[in-house]
């Protein structure tokens, strides 16, 4: 038993097993720009508490859920939106043409720079 939490927390995130559930995930284009969504299910985790994996045209744009609920980006994180869509919609809106999100997933880490996770 004393494993137990080891063993839960040590298991796969996956996308969420429910597909077609609008709760679950979303994928349209705003703006010209597509936004695509899912919520990364733990096992063992309910799904409201789960996080949720957000693109902007295939980049990642970094979400966190507040204490009240709401959500907040990187991008726009002075406002905070109901839902993860609305927050990446809004993210989209405060993009100028030919600027895009940073991809995260290089050296990139250690910007604390005034671009917010914005690329021109």
């Amino acid at each position: 038993m004393a494993l137990a939490p080891v063993v839960a927390a040590s298991r796969p995130v996956r996308r969420s097993a429910r597909s077609g559930d609008p709760a679950d995930q979303f994928d349209e284009t705003h703006r010209g720009r597509r936004i695509r969504g899912s919520r990364m299910i733990a096992a063992g985790h309910p799904v409201d508490a789960a996080p949720w994996h957000v693109t902007v045209d295939g980049r990642p744009l970094h979400l966190m859920r507040r204490a009240d609920g709401s959500w907040l980006s990187m991008v726009d994180h002075y406002r905070s939106y109901p839902t993860p869509l609305e927050a990446a919609r809004a993210a989209v809106d405060e993009l100028g043409p030919g600027q895009r999100l940073r991809d995260t997933t290089t050296a990139d880490h250690a910007h604390m720079g005034g671009h917010h996770g914005v690329h021109a």
